[in-house]
């Protein structure tokens, strides 16, 4: 069983787990990001560009180059 490991092959438990990662990865990304443009609507953050509730809309901007990004990372691994 450990040549086996060791050679570079997998029975697909690992290729699993590490993908069941991923996937929650991406949902805890995009939970925390919408969670934040909530916030923002309802009372602004403060932040540097983010002083108006109309600026919501960077948020969901920076949210979609986050979620592309841990896309294609998991595509390409």
């Amino acid at each position: 069983m450990q040549n086996f490991f060791l050679e570079g092959k997998s029975d697909g438990v690992v290729a699993a787990c590490v993908g069941r990662l991923g996937r929650m990865m991406t949902k805890a990304i995009s939970a925390f990001l919408i969670l934040a443009m909530l916030i923002q609507v309802i009372k602004p953050l403060g932040l540097p560009g983010l002083r108006r509730r109309g600026d919501f809309w960077k948020l969901a901007v920076v949210a979609f180059v986050i979620w592309s990004i841990t896309l294609l990372a998991r595509d390409l691994t």
